[in-house]
């Protein structure tokens, strides 16, 4: 999958949204995400059509 910059939902802005970069789809609606130099877990809403990323619990690397 190539890197795509999309604007999402963030866990820590309380659902406000920025820009983050989708760096891998996984399986289902799930997804991994770079959001300001970390990766995060995401899920993508069909119905909104939107992001959801979780910068909070989701945390998957520090850069």
């Amino acid at each position: 999958m190539q890197s795509v910059k999309v604007k999402a939902r963030i866990h820590s802005l309380d659902g406000e949204m920025d820009e983050v970069t989708v760096v891998e789809k996984k399986e289902g609606n799930n997804y991994i995400v770079e959001y300001k130099g970390q990766k995060c877990t995401a899920i993508f809403n069909g119905i909104t059509n939107c992001f959801y990323v979780d910068d909070k619990f989701g945390v998957i690397s520090k850069k």
